[in-house]
């Protein structure tokens, strides 16, 4: 279809599903709770309709039963009786439908119309948006991209469920989880003391995780993303702003193989080591991990593509290493407006996306050889205030991990795990293991056992 053909095409609306909507709801004043679940008053084509279905909400709201002589009134009230139709045709509207019982049939079909015509008048910004020279285009994708997503939300339907329907789904849950001891209600990370208190990642959450250099975030991230994507099969999607993804790769098959990083960083391998990784390469190839390798990334760059991982690939959770790295789209501003700038995007995002998003943080110079308070959080004060949850690493530097054992691996560092902020959850320090040799982190319990 050609640009004129299109600019004359009248916008999709059916006004018989529109009368009928109308009909039903003045034979039935009860069907209004049956639309309020699919329509607003701006989900009506004609303007008649919308003011007509305004005053039949308004009747509803305040207690009066909506029927012809009510409409009629609560219309003349507010002066719109007569650009409403007039008495004759609200008349007319219960000659429609002989029932309500088909109300939420023709509350959808309005519903798809007004749909359509918000997809038809975001394309039609978007388009004036891309004629414009001095628009950037990233910023238009990033636009196109939110207006998709908030059209998709405006499909999701409202409504309620009584005790009788959520008592059996719930006990069935309590059940599994008393069955399943290691089941949990967000994304489990595999650190079981830091799942036990935070009940795993929730979704919407932003989480940020906080340390010095070389202490480990990068390490805990990736513990945490191969627990989920290789032994649980959850989708990752995996920021790296700082390593390649080659690098990344790198730390990841030492950890899975139990091989020096050293070793396989020099090659100095034997046939058995050789083995063991291409034993874990192989569940690594498996796992549902997507990695995004990007310096200097932008924002709006970052949002896209994490929408796009969404999509195409049902990511359950997003790491990104790490947050100040990410670049603003408003260099001329303060650092510290841009990193609130970035901290109330990637909140937003999560929501948005409705998963978990874990941003790698570091602290204040001044933290080295103490324990670190969300005071110390670098660059912003927003990120504390935006973050659901807070993690904070921390452990002696000196003297660590200088032992070695016979095959040459470097003794395993006891590092705490603080959880200095949890806005639906206890606070409070987990001890964990780090594993220098592996760059991977494991939970004390569980080295213990082993």
């Amino acid at each position: 279809m050609n640009p004129v053909e299109l600019k004359d095409k009248i916008p999709p609306h059916n006004e018989e599903a529109e009368q009928a909507t109308l009909g039903a709801v003045l034979l039935d004043s009860e069907a209004i709770s049956v639309t309020l679940r699919y329509l607003r008053p701006d989900d009506f084509y004609k303007s008649s309709h919308q003011k007509i279905y305004r005053a039949l909400l308004d009747l509803s709201n305040t207690g009066r039963k909506a029927d012809l002589i009510t409409l009629t009134e609560e219309l003349r009230s507010k002066g719109e009786l007569e650009s409403s139709g007039g008495p004759a045709y609200i008349a007319s509207l219960t000659s429609i439908v002989p029932t309500s019982a088909n109300v939420e049939y023709y509350a959808k079909i309005v519903q798809e119309c007004s749909i359509r015509r918000l997809l038809l008048k975001s394309a039609s910004e978007i388009t004036a948006k891309a004629h414009d020279d001095s628009q950037d285009s990233r910023m238009i994708i990033e636009e196109a991209q939110r207006i998709i997503f908030s059209v998709s939300d405006s499909q999701s339907v409202l409504g309620f469920k009584s005790a009788r329907d959520i008592v059996p789904q719930t006990i069935e849950m309590i059940e599994r989880l008393f069955h399943n001891k290691a089941a949990y209600t967000g994304v489990p990370t595999g650190l079981d003391e830091l799942d036990t208190m935070t009940a795993g990642f929730q979704n919407s959450e932003l989480i940020i995780i906080g340390a010095r250099p070389s202490v480990g975030k990068t390490a805990l991230a990736l513990t945490m993303a191969m627990h989920m994507a290789i032994d649980k099969k959850i989708a990752v999607g995996f920021f790296t702003l700082e390593m390649s993804d080659m690098a990344l790769m790198q730390r990841i098959i030492s950890a899975e193989s139990k091989i020096s990083s050293e070793k396989i960083r020099t090659g100095m391998l034997r046939t058995s080591d050789f083995q063991s990784i291409m034993n874990a390469a192989g569940r690594i190839y498996d796992a549902p991990l997507y990695i995004v390798d990007s310096p200097n990334m932008k924002l709006l760059d970052l949002r896209a593509q994490a929408r796009r991982m969404k999509m195409q690939q049902d990511i359950k959770i997003i790491f990104i290493d790490y947050i100040t790295l990410v670049s603003s789209e408003n260099p001329d501003l303060p650092r510290y407006e841009q990193v609130a700038e970035i901290s109330r995007s990637l909140k937003s995002l999560a929501r948005e996306l409705d998963i978990p998003v874990i941003a790698l943080s570091q602290v204040r110079r001044e933290t080295e050889g103490k324990r670190p308070t969300l005071a110390d959080i670098r660059e912003s004060g927003s990120i504390e205030q935006d973050a659901d949850v807070v993690l904070f690493l921390h452990r002696e530097r000196e003297g660590s991990g200088d032992h070695k054992d016979n095959d040459g691996r470097l003794a395993p560092i006891p590092t705490e795990l603080i959880i200095a902020k949890q806005r639906n959850g206890p606070v409070g320090t987990v001890n964990i293991l780090f594993q220098p040799s592996f760059t991977k982190f494991v939970s004390l319990t569980k080295d213990n056992q082993q």
